[in-house]
């Protein structure tokens, strides 16, 4: 299928096929008739992309402060790789879809063949969580639903700015949602004077009922908004206008009358003067998007509605109300369609956006007639390639084709000489990107076309948390060796299942490759450390200490269904390293968390079986501008010391001193590369699965610590 995409490199749109995603619980998959591009915010998004360097960080100072930190603790060269890969991910462009359900969710009254509208992308075929999709009356033709969510846009910012029957508003900025809030304010009893630049809107505005100011006669708006408010001051300002200066909220100050009420839809800069806001005691509010429930996963992705006898207006019922407005006449978007496009020829639709000759207001695609496919593929050829077979190399598979992967575990499995044959993403879109990048020969949205493909040996799960399990176990069930993304499973129950799918698959005479993303114990400088070590028969004294730095707690890794929390998340990369570097089994471990609710800043203590003690300190509470991970290791009067995968530092050691790193290896590339050499019969294993196991259920057990649930079962437990 077509889909829309910005590459934020170079910002160029493509329209690229792309598999169709398939459906999900919770969702509706919907077959697009139109979209509509939000002039304002996909214009800065094109305009982002095709800024150089200097531009980008203008832009967004606050991520070039966070580069600098990761210069400062990383170093350049894995810095730059970082952006770099960052800015590979190109970005589905779109949020105003209508389209036909493919399949529905009949209990939540969506059933196939309904027109909604949603939040979807510029697709051909696109799911969308139940609660971000509304159902179109009769009477509302398709050009008009398309504006749905810019007017839910414009609705939510009037809700916030709270107007009442007879009070005069100024709307500054005329774009799609700034004209639609004229019609939402009149309907609601409002005078309103509208503000822009341009003619043509000025016009617009003055047909829906308002009066209007034009800005580019230089003369203060206050002067108009005096008059118009007839010497007392505008009741409220809705800023509705896309620019970089403080400009408009300062007219607003100036227009509004004492305790007026200020409200930001659009996107301006906030330098504001507290003198004005001061005096008058302003009320000044931003307005987040289509209303309540924006942002948040439990209302977006897991489908919790709020009661309305608490939240009245929630996205899905603002959209509803818009599309009772248009059913009644309330609110029309006649004249604001002032270009139409084929999806195909999407990319000429945004050349047209940013060009600053042109005017341009309402621009629509076109999916063209119902007669077209209803369900495009789900897997497209990428690239021809050499033949599957080559040379006796292994046939990769991946699941999962996101940042880490696409960065890091693909060049590493293309290090290792493999096939790269088919990858595997929800969505589809990471999965092209993917594949075109790194030379796959097929992107799918489908598993099954990697479980079910005889050519492939190997299958990588780069997945978020929760499917890791899952896909282990179906992966072995079809012979293939498997490479999981840490961690291994994110509760017992999946350690239970991996387990016996791995015995399972040895008793039907295969002998599969096991292999887990714990990648520092591969870096060279573990490495180096454990052969020192080695030769050392007494125990060991461990202390690693993580500057994790803090995640919003609204991440998905801290949700206990996908992604586990942090610490069976992350720490298993540290408890690992701690396993190996004892070379003994753990037989005690404990953990004291700081309060949080993320329980994601605490102290662990191990005790493994040859005496050796470890302690981990895992923080969240610390400054990212200082090194992220540091081991010791106290052992037989002698001193290791690991500096964040940079230097290793040897006390007391007879013939070392240091080791030093040109640039930062926590391991990856080599534990590819181990994983490679026992899938090719080289090594017995990639890491022997009973420590797997063993790490996993540690790491589970010390999450649950002070939760009443917390037990540390033996590898064979």
């Amino acid at each position: 299928m077509k889909q829309v995409l910005q590459n934020l490199r170079d910002g160029r749109t493509e329209v690229v096929d792309v598999p169709a995603p398939a459906a999900r619980p919770g969702h509706l998959l919907i077959r697009s008739r139109r979209t509509l591009v939000s002039a304002g915010t996909e214009r800065m998004l094109v305009e982002f992309g095709k800024a150089g360097w200097i531009g980008k960080a203008r832009q967004q100072p606050e991520k070039v402060r966070a580069v600098l930190d990761k210069i400062r603790v990383d170093g350049v060269a894995a810095t730059v790789e970082a952006v770099l890969n960052k800015l590979h991910q190109p970005l589905p462009l779109g949020y105003c879809n209508i389209g036909t359900v493919l399949v529905g969710d009949p209990a939540r009254g969506f059933h196939p063949g309904d027109r909604v509208v949603s939040n979807g992308r510029h697709a051909e075929i696109v799911n969308v969580p139940v609660n971000l999709c509304a159902r179109v009356p009769d009477g509302v033709d398709d050009d008009t639903a398309a504006f749905t969510v810019l007017g839910a846009v414009a609705l939510q910012g009037i809700r916030l700015l709270e107007p009442t029957l007879g009070e005069c508003v100024v709307v500054t900025g005329l774009g799609l949602v700034g004209l639609m809030a004229v019609q939402l304010l009149r309907g609601n009893g409002c005078r309103v004077l509208a503000l822009d630049f341009d003619a043509h809107k000025l016009q617009l505005a003055r047909s829906l009922g308002a009066e209007v100011f034009d800005l580019s006669t230089g003369v203060e708006p206050a002067v108009a908004a005096r008059d118009f408010s007839r010497g007392r001051g505008v009741d409220a300002v809705l800023v509705a206008a896309t620019t970089t200066s403080d400009e408009p909220i300062r007219q607003a100050a100036e227009m509004a009358r004492k305790r007026g009420r200020i409200v930001l839809v659009g996107q301006t800069g906030l330098h504001l003067s507290r003198a004005s806001f001061y005096e008058k005691e302003l009320a000044f509010r931003v307005s987040c998007s289509y209303g309540p429930g924006r942002h948040d996963p439990s209302y977006e992705s897991q489908g919790v509605d709020y009661p309305i006898g608490y939240v009245r207006w929630t996205e899905q019922r603002n959209f509803e109300a818009v599309l009772d407005m248009m059913s009644a006449g309330v609110l029309s978007t006649a004249g604001l369609i002032s270009h139409r496009f084929a999806v195909a020829d999407a990319a000429a639709a945004y050349e047209l956006l940013t060009d600053a000759t042109t005017a341009s207001l309402g621009i629509v695609l076109d999916y063209g007639p119902e007669a077209a496919p209803a369900t495009p593929a789900r897997a497209v050829p990428v690239t021809a390639g050499p033949p599957v077979r080559r040379s006796g190399k292994p046939v990769v598979g991946f699941i999962g084709g996101g940042g880490y992967a696409s960065g890091v575990l693909i060049p590493a499995f293309k290090a290792g000489g493999v096939r790269l044959k088919t990858v595997v993403s929800r969505e589809g879109i990471s999965a092209v990107t993917a594949a075109r990048r790194h030379g796959f020969a097929t992107a799918s949205s489908d598993v099954e076309a990697i479980l079910n493909d005889d050519d492939i040996d190997v299958v990588v799960v780069a997945t978020r948390h929760d499917s890791h399990a899952d896909l282990v176990v179906r992966a072995l069930a079809a012979g293939k060796h498997v490479f999981v993304e840490k961690p291994l499973a994110i509760d017992e129950p999946q350690v239970d299942a991996v387990v016996e799918a791995y015995r399972q698959s040895r008793c039907r005479g295969a002998v599969p490759i096991l292999g887990v993303g714990l990648n520092r114990r591969f870096s060279p400088l573990i490495t180096r450390a454990a052969g020192l070590l080695a030769p050392i028969r007494e125990p060991k004294a461990l202390v690693m200490t993580i500057n994790a730095g803090a995640i919003p707690g609204d991440h998905w890794v801290h949700d206990p269904v996908e992604g586990g929390g942090r610490v069976v998340g992350e720490c298993c990369h540290f408890v690992d390293v701690l396993r190996h570097l004892a070379a003994a089994p753990i037989v005690s471990a404990e953990a004291t968390f700081a309060p949080s609710p993320t329980r994601d800043t605490l102290s662990a203590t191990f005790r493994f079986a040859d005496g050796t003690i470890a302690t981990l300190h895992y923080l969240a509470n610390g400054c990212r501008a200082y090194p992220k991970e540091r081991l010791e290791v106290f052992a037989a009067g002698r001193v290791l010391a690991i500096d964040n995968f940079h230097s290793l530092q040897g006390y007391g050691w007879s013939g070392f001193r240091r080791l030093r790193l040109w640039r930062q290896d926590k391991g990856q590339t080599a534990c590819v590369a181990a994983f490679l050499e026992a899938v090719a019969g080289r090594r017995e294993c990639h890491i022997p699965v009973d420590e797997l196991v063993e790490v996993a259920r540690t790491c589970i057990a010390i999450s649950r610590a002070g939760t009443g649930d917390a037990e540390l079962r033996s590898a064979n437990g």
